[in-house]
């Protein structure tokens, strides 16, 4: 279906009904440059377990794309301001509990949300800063040839981050590519930015409980990437929870294996702490049940 962002730009999204008795409904807020289909798989099974899914595409990306990227305006601040916002206004319904899923730039997003409020809970897979000095350092020295080399060729040549030349996923909105490349130089993000200096204050106003999932092979979104990321959540109920793929049996998750086939324990976990949820947006005695 189609669902008009605050500013009318037309949004591509899908909504997967919940099996029998609707228990809430769950917004999939996706990562950079990556497709709402790639949640087809989380969002079936959650839909058969009682939960109504919705899933997106940012503008620029997937099925909200236009025709050509060269001179297109958006960033990350309309993804979350404009289009994550409508998306939550068009789901929303008194009485039934709203929560999100977010995977890495979803977990920043909610925080931008005006209408947060709306949310009783998020779940939220590899979220971090994406300062390069975060990552081992071979993926931080792929990261810095991206933002110094790669993405500035592309960029120029083609008017927008050609990222599926790397084989990186979609193509990029120049404005998203310019605010990622400026953010990623700082330990905390955005929160760094003095500029910014409005969004720490949106974040403190975040009274949702949320639990955030990294993965110790993530390497653009380790543990301690994530936990200077999240400290802007500072009046949220959050807890980090850290895993081992190895471990848990999960074999290799790294920065896109939570929403693959084989992290189905981790997606039981989210779900199972949803169902745990005594008083959405307000328990915060919450626990998590994971491998």
């Amino acid at each position: 279906m189609t669902i008009p962002a605050a500013d009318g730009y037309p949004l591509g999204a899908i909504r997967y009904p919940a099996h029998g008795a609707e228990k809430a409904r769950v917004i999939v807020a996706a990562a950079t440059g990556v497709p709402q289909g790639f949640y087809r798989r989380f969002a079936e099974f959650a839909a058969a377990r009682g939960y109504t899914v919705t899933t997106f595409d940012y503008r620029g990306i997937g099925q909200s794309k236009p025709a050509t990227l060269a001179g297109f305006d958006g960033d990350f601040l309309d993804w979350s301001r404009l289009d994550l916002s409508a998306i939550v206004d068009a789901t929303a319904q008194p009485g039934v509990p709203l929560l999100l899923v977010g995977h890495s730039y979803g977990g920043h997003a909610f925080g931008l949300l005006p209408n947060h409020a709306k949310v009783d809970g998020m779940y939220v897979f590899g979220t971090g800063a994406g300062w390069h000095g975060w990552m081992p350092v071979l993926e931080r020295l792929k990261v810095l040839f991206m933002w110094r080399i790669a993405g500035p060729l592309l960029t120029k040549k083609h008017g927008y981050l050609a990222w599926s030349r790397l084989g990186m996923g979609e193509d990029i909105p120049l404005g998203v590519y310019r605010q990622w490349r400026y953010w990623c130089r700082f330990p905390r993000y955005f929160f760094d930015d003095p500029k910014m200096a409005a969004v720490a204050e949106g974040f403190a106003a975040v009274r949702a409980p949320i639990i955030a999932v990294n993965a110790t092979d993530d390497l653009w979104a380790p543990p301690a990437s994530r936990d200077a990321f999240m400290a802007g959540y500072r009046n949220a109920p959050w807890r980090g929870i850290d895993i081992d793929a190895g471990s848990a049996g999960l074999g290799k998750v790294g920065h896109m294996g939570y929403f693959r086939p084989h992290a189905q324990p981790l997606w039981e976990g989210a779900l199972a702490w949803f169902d745990g949820l005594k008083k959405p947006g307000t328990d915060p005695g919450f626990q998590a049940r994971l491998p």
